[in-house]
């Protein structure tokens, strides 16, 4: 599968490790720190968006907002908003966003489980660095 460009031809499929590939735009997206924890949350889940909110520490409600919009138009997450009174607006994975989901959900997983061996190693650097100056 070959990636169009502006005129519509097909060009060479892509390749992360190019400067100017466009996927690493939805590696960006998918991987960023409020991406990651938001479609991990999906997972489990839809959410309204004050829930999603309160299930992810720390997130302001500009940053849950700009990143569900860039999700959304990648295709990882659906907006279903309800045309009730007050108005309702729940947030879910789309089939894209659940295979993403499970694929970060794992990285994050695993930096839980490395987290000890990433401070021990953080240690030995700062201590050889200061000993050093």
């Amino acid at each position: 599968m070959g990636v169009s460009d502006k005129a519509g031809a097909k060009s060479e499929e892509p390749r992360v490790n190019d400067a100017m590939c466009p996927s690493r735009v939805v590696l960006e997206h998918v991987t960023s720190r409020w991406g990651v924890l938001i479609l991990a949350a999906l997972l489990e889940r839809s959410y309204r968006f004050s829930e999603l909110r309160r299930a992810i520490g720390g997130v302001t409600e500009k940053m849950l907002a700009q990143t569900l919009r860039t999700l959304e138009r990648d295709g990882f997450v659906h907006r279903d908003a309800k045309p009730v009174i007050p108005p309702r607006v729940d947030y879910r994975l789309t089939d894209l966003g659940r295979e993403a989901a499970q694929q970060v959900w794992e990285l994050a997983r695993w930096s839980e489980r490395r987290l000890a061996t990433v401070q021990e190693a953080r240690e030995r650097y700062d201590s050889v660095r200061t000993s050093s100056q």
